[in-house]
């Protein structure tokens, strides 16, 4: 197979859905040698900002010069941004390598597209003998592909309400499931989280023998002069490029994350490691102003919490722009009423889309949604001919326009762009 029919067999076990447990996993790790155990590796858990975080402890390790492997998804336009070392992707011949040696074992065995990817990860970083490496967790934690690992710190960025079909209906029994990945002796790293889930981590590490490190502890706060106080260090979290105050919270709980499992990191490291995230790591969707004027911003916002931190950020530059309009695209497997009623007090025009994919959910859907709840919503075929058409016409200076929802719709469309 050469990359393109790799790729196609690789997005063909989508066929065979998401399989929870950690069974099928262990024996694809095992058929190709157990490269996770040759790994020393930040895990990263959480309902939002775990890509964020991830990226930002990759960045600061890459900046006080380790070999940092980054596994994170989905991906915007190509399928490598999962797979980065040191902020470039995965070659695509060893995309192709892996598969076409493992191709008897994946029509034998049916991985999941999830299952095979991390395995693939695993293997790249091994061979290519990182010194760290950063894993997002896909669904949850407990019965997640990534949850083979015994990792050095696990990092918890936030809890909502997320894939409750699957981590269940409350608060508490998400919580557990996230809870999860923690290991014996290790390092625990807590967000910002409800009560409620906090005491299941913490009750989770102690029982693990953790050392149990809350960001609220060393966060400092004062007229959106916030600062990170470990022992002897003090680091301003100014100079983010990802904007938006809950990237600061990111930032902050990758910086205790990194500088208390590695101490010999300095400040200024750190700093950098910050400033630099976007180059170190290929970050993309977050906040990301695709356009200075007309403004046009990407985010990858795809629940209630993350949409609503969204809004909250946007809202303080909303007065600068003549007009604000939105796209939005969502998946089916996401409550959209609640998220639909918020976008009036942010938007004069609102535009929904769909992909061409199984999960998406409908124009017509999103529109009936609006109509319900007295919210007006207009069709959008073709986001990417709009957003051209819009950067092009001068009327359209000191106006704003949103791209905002689902990462797959959002790749779909600068995948056009």
């Amino acid at each position: 197979m050469n990359y393109e029919e790799s790729i196609n067999k690789l997005f063909a076990l989508h066929q065979f859905g998401i399989k929870l447990g950690l069974d099928n996993i262990k024996k694809l790790l095992s058929h190709i040698g157990n490269p996770e155990q040759k790994l020393k590796t930040f895990h990263v858990a959480g309902s939002n900002g775990k890509g964020s975080t991830a990226s930002f402890i990759a960045s600061i390790l890459t900046e006080a010069e380790y070999k940092i492997g980054l596994y994170t998804s989905p991906h915007f336009v190509k399928f490598n941004e999962r797979i980065r070392i040191n902020g470039c992707q995965i070659p695509d011949s060893f995309v192709v390598k892996f598969m076409n040696e493992n191709i008897d074992y994946i029509e034998n065995e049916s991985p999941t597209f999830f299952e095979l990817t991390t395995a693939l990860a695993f293997l790249y970083f091994a061979e290519e003998c990182v010194d760290y490496a950063v894993i997002e967790t896909g669904l949850g934690g407990r019965l997640d592909a990534t949850n083979v690992l015994n990792s050095m710190a696990s990092v918890f960025t936030s809890i909502s309400f997320e894939h409750t079909n699957i981590l269940g209906n409350d608060l508490i029994s998400i919580a557990k499931e996230k809870a999860a990945i923690i290991k014996n002796n290790q390092k625990v790293f807590i967000g910002k989280l409800p009560d409620n889930a906090k005491k299941i981590i913490v009750a989770e590490g102690k029982k693990n023998n953790c050392e149990i490190y809350d960001l609220s502890y060393y966060l400092e706060a004062n007229d959106d002069n916030e600062k990170l106080i470990f022992k002897n260090k003090t680091i301003p979290l100014d100079n983010i490029p990802l904007q938006g105050e809950y990237q600061k919270y990111n930032a902050a709980l990758a910086l205790l994350t990194v500088i208390s499992t590695i101490p010999n990191i300095g400040s200024a490291t750190a700093k950098r490691g910050l400033r630099n995230v976007i180059q170190n790591t290929g970050i993309q969707g977050r906040y990301e102003v695709y356009n200075k004027n007309p403004k046009i911003i990407f985010d990858a916002a795809h629940n209630f919490e993350g949409i609503e931190a969204f809004l909250s950020a946007f809202g303080k530059e909303k007065a600068k722009f003549d007009k604000t309009i939105l796209i939005y695209g969502a998946m089916s497997d996401k409550n959209v009423t609640e998220i639909v009623k918020m976008f009036p007090k942010f938007f004069d025009e609102i535009f929904a889309t769909e992909i061409e994919y199984e999960r998406s959910l409908s124009i017509k859907k999103l529109i009936t949604v609006g109509k319900e709840n007295g919210v007006k919503i207009l069709p959008l075929k073709y986001p990417a001919t709009y957003i051209t058409s819009f950067i092009h016409q001068k009327s359209n200076s000191g106006k704003a326009l949103v791209v905002l929802g689902s990462i797959y719709v959002l790749g779909k469309i600068k995948s056009e762009l």
